[in-house]
């Protein structure tokens, strides 16, 4: 089997303020940039582990430069920078052959209490739902594998994300590293988040074939922005509307072009 792994930031064990993910704050920084790569190698460690014949990684928070490739087991392939696809975070995934798709780090969505650096894609997006629920990048992704065939087995990063995740998919394995409490973060041990994502992928793995995602029929989207002047600008993009004056919408029912709306509308460019 291959695994397709995407790894966030955000989610990661005890992550609490913007600098500690941004490379322009090297000594914030590089803490977490090690306890991330710690994380993903534990993942891939765990996947390898239940039968694994490989792994693709996509480095998939901000620059996609930050996991550390010499700390990853020989059997992975990592892709780093962006290509500039519509599949973003999960770029790779179409080329097929995966029978799981595991996610490290992930966060809770725009405007969720449950982490103080919450957010869906461009920070300055306050809202964004997809079919009247509040959308995360794990759901986006979630049903990009979907799109593709693909299980979602695994998921690690803050509570209020692994508590959804369960509704969407009951049989796959979260691993809840911190949990938001308004602008702190109530966490885990940094080795014993290690320890049991490694042990979570390992068994996600295990029961991949019971993780199908349940995707929609049709796909209606709203993304609601801060910024009045900013939702007019993408309210251009073919077939959006703006309502409101905020709050830019779409509908589809196929999910790529859903994920092509949102690689030209909600981007943090």
């Amino acid at each position: 089997m291959q695994v397709y792994i995407s790894a966030d930031i955000e989610g990661t064990c005890g992550i609490a303020h913007w600098s500690e993910t941004e490379r322009s704050s090297p000594e914030d920084y590089r803490p977490f940039q090690k306890q991330m790569t710690r994380e993903v190698s534990a993942a891939c460690q765990g996947a390898l582990a239940a039968g694994a014949d490989g792994i693709l990684l996509k480095d998939a928070h901000d620059s996609a430069r930050n996991l550390d490739p010499a700390a990853l087991p020989e059997q992975v392939r990592l892709l780093r920078g962006w290509t500039g696809d519509p599949l973003a975070m999960m770029s790779g995934l179409d080329t097929g052959g995966f029978g799981a798709v595991l996610f490290t780090g992930y966060h809770a969505w725009a405007s969720c209490p449950g982490n103080p650096l919450s957010h869906t894609l461009d920070p300055q997006a306050e809202e964004v739902l997809l079919n009247g629920v509040p959308a995360s990048e794990f759901l986006i992704n979630a049903y990009t594998a979907g799109y593709y065939g693909v299980p979602v087995a695994f998921l690690s990063g803050d509570e209020a994300l692994c508590a959804f995740a369960w509704t969407l998919i009951p049989e796959m394995v979260t691993v809840p590293v911190n949990q938001g409490i308004g602008g702190g973060v109530l966490s885990i041990h940094p080795d014993a988040a290690v320890e049991r994502i490694r042990a979570g992928a390992e068994e996600a793995v295990r029961r991949a074939a019971r993780c199908r995602v349940p995707l929609p029929d049709r796909f209606d989207t709203q993304i609601r922005f801060r910024d009045h002047t900013r939702a007019y600008a993408r309210s251009f993009y073919p077939g959006a509307r703006l309502e409101d004056g905020r709050t830019v919408c779409f509908s589809s029912e196929d999910w790529y072009e859903v994920l092509r709306f949102y690689h030209f509308v909600l981007d943090s460019a």
